[in-house]
């Protein structure tokens, strides 16, 4: 190995991820029981530290694949910390990362396993260091985003109704959206797919299933045309 930064100081670099799901109702974050000091048994976002061979992204990819079995998701970087003493127990820089995922498709004997935990957004408990920042930056993030890109549907089952969609953004937005305007507005950008299935679940005569059409939705965005919730 070559010596010319010998002379320079090292620290530990950590990856941790922010992994949002969403079960029909509420948003919620995937958490876990810290398994090591400092501040063992205290909830902590999935993370770890990244390996000699990795770059940021797989890291990020390792560990989310090790908490919920999934490999292809939404995974987005979106801000490094490094304060002084964000981690008592050494110097710790952490590249952050936020993953939208469908629940239903996790490996739940997996997530048992690691004694992992969905937890709703607005439940939160105490989390370690940094982590609830962490959090907050993310949602800010996603809050944003989403109303401007199809971000949603990242955490949607692959088909869904018009009711589970606008929950869905209520859950992320935190806020009430009119039911007639969210539904003329989604459907206005025509970049959903009508099902001939129903769901009956709550009602006899049912809610019509959709599918987010990506190829529309790519047409729409080259046209020039806006996304907007």
């Amino acid at each position: 190995m070559s010596s010319f930064y010998s002379g320079e100081p090292k620290y530990l670099i950590s990856v941790d991820c922010v992994i949002f799901g969403f079960d029909k109702d509420k948003l919620k974050l995937l958490l876990v029981k810290r398994m090591r000091p400092p501040q063992e048994g205290d909830w902590s976002l999935m993370g770890g530290f990244l390996q000699k061979d990795e770059q940021l992204e797989q890291a990020a990819q390792r560990i989310l694949t090790k908490w919920t079995g999934l490999e292809q998701v939404f995974l987005e970087q979106f801000y490094t910390f490094s304060e002084l003493d964000r981690d008592p127990g050494a110097r710790v820089i952490s590249s952050a990362f936020y993953a939208l995922i469908k629940i239903e498709e996790t490996d739940k004997e997996l997530t048992k396993k690691h004694n992992a935990e969905w937890i709703d957004i607005d439940k939160l408990p105490e989390l370690i260091f940094d982590h609830l920042r962490m959090v907050q930056m993310a949602l800010e993030i996603i809050r944003h985003k989403c109303r401007f890109e199809p971000l949603g549907f990242e955490l949607l089952p692959e088909k869904f109704t018009i009711p589970q969609l606008q929950k869905l953004y209520e859950a992320i937005l935190q806020r009430k959206l009119d039911n007639a305007n969210f539904r003329k507005k989604i459907l206005s950008m025509k970049i959903l797919k009508k099902l001939d299935e129903k769901d009956k679940e709550f009602s006899k005569r049912g809610a019509f299933y959709y599918q987010f059409d990506q190829v529309k939705y790519n047409k729409l965005n080259t046209s020039g045309s806006l996304f907007e919730i």
